[in-house]
């Protein structure tokens, strides 16, 4: 599977659990750490850890694929999946506004996530 179709994967199931503001960002052509970056919120560590598992899940079911890294989910306010071609952050909104990924990957194209999202 392509990395579009495992960030695809992540954003349905981070959304499926209420994740607030995703934004998928595409760095292929300004970075080689990956080809995305999915940032969004949950609004408890509760549900940052519950978005984190399903993101997980799914993309284990899915694609076959585990992540080669995970940081900060047992803390619950800042999680990350690292997959080698995409990766996801799920924060809590102060953790979100302090670090301002999306600022530090304005250089690359950001997608506002919704089920009609069309990124071919």
């Amino acid at each position: 599977m392509d990395s579009l179709g495992l960030i695809e994967i992540a954003a349905k199931a981070a959304d499926d659990l209420k994740a607030k503001n995703i934004k998928l960002i595409q760095i292929e052509k300004v970075s080689s750490i990956a080809d995305w970056i999915m940032v969004c919120e949950g609004l408890s560590n509760v549900q940052v850890r519950s978005i984190i598992k399903a993101i997980e899940d799914n993309v284990c079911d899915e694609a076959n694929l585990l992540p080669l890294r995970k940081e900060g989910i047992n803390e619950g306010k800042w999680a990350l999946l690292d997959y080698g071609e995409i990766i996801i952050n799920v924060f809590q909104p102060k953790e979100r506004s302090f670090y301002e990924l999306e600022s530090f990957w304005s250089n690359g194209i950001t997608y506002n996530y919704s089920n009609e999202l069309d990124l071919k």
